[in-house]
C-alpha cells in the first residue's frame, strides 16, 4: 500500500484524539459553570464571559491556521491539525519540522514526495520536543517562578529586565532562521556567497511585519483601540504573508 500523509486512517486517528481534548474542555466548561452557579455567581454574568472568551479565541486562532497552512504542504492536514489543536505552538511546530528535514540532509520535503519513515521521523521529532514540557512543567515551573517572585521583591526593575531578556533571547533564535541564508554558505560545490536579493525575502518579510504591529500598537495607543490587542499579531502575520506574494514576484 502507497503511504500518503492524507491517508484516512490518519484522519481517523488524529479525529479521536481531538474529541477526546474537545471533550475534556466541555466537561471542565460544565464544571465551571456549575461551580461558578453554586458560589454565587449570577448566570448572566457567566455567558457573558462565555461569550467573550469564544470571541477572544478567533484571533490565535487566525495565527494557528496560518501555521497550519505552512505545514500543509510537507505534512498533509491531519498530522498538523493535530499538533496545533493539542500543544503544539506555530512557533514550535514549523522549525521543528524544518529541523527534522534538515537532520536527514534531505533538501525539500512536499506531502507527496514524503515517505512513511519520513514522515515518522519528522512528526516523532516535533511531538517528543514538545512533550518534554509535560514532565517539565510540574517539575520546574514552581522553583522557577519561586526565583522570579524573589527577584522581583528585591528590585522589580530586574524581573523587568530579566523577562525583556528573555522574549529578547527567544526572538533571536528564531531570527536566525530568518538570516541563515545570508552570508557564506556551505554548497556541495565549496563555499558560497549568497549576495543574491531573493535571500533577503524573509527579512523583507520580517521588516514588513514588524512594520504593521507598530501601526497595530500606535492605534492602540492613540485611538485606544483595545480589541486590536488580541488582533495585532494575526494582522501582521497575514499582512506580511499577503505582501511577501509580490514581492517575491517583484524580486524573483
Amino acid at each position: 500500500m502507497d503511504f500518503s500523509v492524507n491517508h484516512p486512517l490518519i484522519f481517523i486517528m488524529t479525529a479521536v484524539v481531538l474529541l477526546v481534548v474537545a471533550a475534556q474542555s466541555v466537561f471542565f466548561l460544565v464544571k465551571a459553570y456549575r461551580r461558578g452557579v453554586e458560589i454565587g455567581m449570577e448566570k448572566s454574568v457567566l455567558n457573558a464571559t462565555i461569550k467573550r472568551s469564544a470571541l477572544f479565541t478567533i484571533a490565535p486562532a487566525v495565527a494557528i491556521f496560518i501555521g497550519l497552512v505552512s505545514l500543509v504542504k510537507m505534512l498533509g492536514v491531519a498530522f498538523p491539525w493535530l499538533r496545533l489543536s493539542v500543544i503544539g505552538a506555530v512557533t514550535y511546530e514549523l522549525p521543528a519540522a524544518e529541523t527534522a528535514v534538515s537532520a536527514m540532509n534531505l533538501p525539500s520535503l512536499t506531502a507527496e514526495t514524503m515517505t512513511a519513515q519520513q514522515f515518522v521521523t519528522i512528526a516523532f521529532v516535533m511531538t517528543f520536543g514538545i512533550s518534554l514540557s509535560l514532565i517539565l512543567a510540574p517539575i520546574t515551573c514552581k522553583r522557577i517562578t519561586g526565583g522570579m517572585l524573589k527577584i522581583k521583591k528585591k528590585d522589580e526593575r530586574w524581573m523587568d529586565l530579566f523577562m525583556a531578556s528573555m522574549f529578547v533571547g527567544m526572538l533571536a533564535a528564531f531570527l536566525g532562521y530568518i538570516v541563515c541564508d545570508l552570508g557564506f554558505v556551505q554548497t556541495d560545490a565549496g563555499i558560497e556567497f549568497h549576495y543574491q536579493l531573493e535571500y533577503w525575502i524573509p527579512v523583507f518579510v520580517m521588516f514588513i511585519s514588524a512594520a504593521i504591529m507598530c501601526i497595530c500598537g500606535i492605534l492602540l495607543k492613540k485611538l485606544n483601540w483595545k480589541w486590536l490587542n488580541d488582533y495585532a499579531l494575526p494582522l501582521s502575520m497575514v499582512g506580511a504573508m499577503a505582501l511577501a506574494i509580490p514581492i517575491s514576484i517583484l524580486i524573483s
